[in-house]
């Protein structure tokens, strides 16, 4: 068996690619041996196992030794309790601290890939796709699998910035002061392209004025813009996703 082992990887040495199957061959080898070495050698008297263990356990080597946590448990493929190591085991998800999961949709591309945000003591600790989501069944794209950096980033903008015009330099303005700047320009722009007539037929419509929706935009959204842009007269109204 060890001859058979060591003559696979021989010959895998000599192959296109064969660094990934020396490896698993060379673990393989290591197997071998340990499960030979237990069944050709009867002759070892149980005196001198017992030493050879003690030896190992004042050195503290059979908790640590997968080959030997492979030999003496039921894990003889080194796959699951034999292969974990004092590190690996204290190891916990990042989710399990979580206080609350809230359901989300990635705010990117118009897939509109299901998420699930993780939060603890009111901040953000991880987002990851949600299983339950028809459009993407708990899958995200890499940008969608960082979103979370889009959240917690300390550059992220958390304040409306200003130029104000021919400045070289933007300035913070509160969002009350925003919403009436914008409401300002809207009456102003609205008013600056009236047309009752065009043609000679009456229009009653504003041509300063054009909405293209974003594509995460859902439906209940989309028909208050549609309201809203209507109702002001505009008339060139469209949507990313439909583009």
């Amino acid at each position: 068996m060890l001859a058979e082992a060591d003559g696979n990887r021989t010959r895998l040495t000599g192959m296109p690619g064969h660094n990934g199957f020396e490896d698993r061959a060379r673990h393989q080898t290591r197997y071998a041996s340990a499960l030979t070495l237990a069944a050709t050698r009867p002759d070892l008297s149980e005196a001198r196992r017992q030493d050879h263990t003690g030896d190992m356990a004042a050195r503290g080597l059979p908790d640590r030794w997968p080959v030997l946590r492979q030999l003496r448990g039921t894990d003889t493929l080194g796959r699951g309790k034999a292969a974990r190591s004092e590190r690996s085991a204290e190891l916990r998800g990042r989710i399990d601290s979580a206080d609350r999961v809230v359901d989300s949709v990635c705010p990117y591309c118009a897939v509109g890939c299901g998420q699930k945000v993780y939060v603890k003591d009111e901040q953000v600790i991880q987002i990851e796709g949600d299983p339950a989501s028809p459009v993407s069944r708990g899958r995200l794209c890499p940008k969608g699998s960082a979103s979370k950096q889009l959240v917690t980033s300390p550059r992220r903008v958390t304040t409306v910035r200003y130029r104000p015009p021919y400045a070289t330099e933007w300035q913070d303005l509160d969002l009350g002061t925003a919403m009436e700047m914008i409401a300002d320009r809207v009456l102003k722009t609205r008013e600056q392209f009236w047309q009752w007539d065009h043609d000679g037929r009456r229009v009653r419509r504003t041509m300063g004025i054009a909405s293209l929706g974003g594509a995460t935009l859902d439906n209940e959204e989309n028909y208050l813009m549609k309201k809203l842009y209507t109702a002001m007269g505009a008339i060139q109204i469209e949507n990313q996703a439909r583009i």
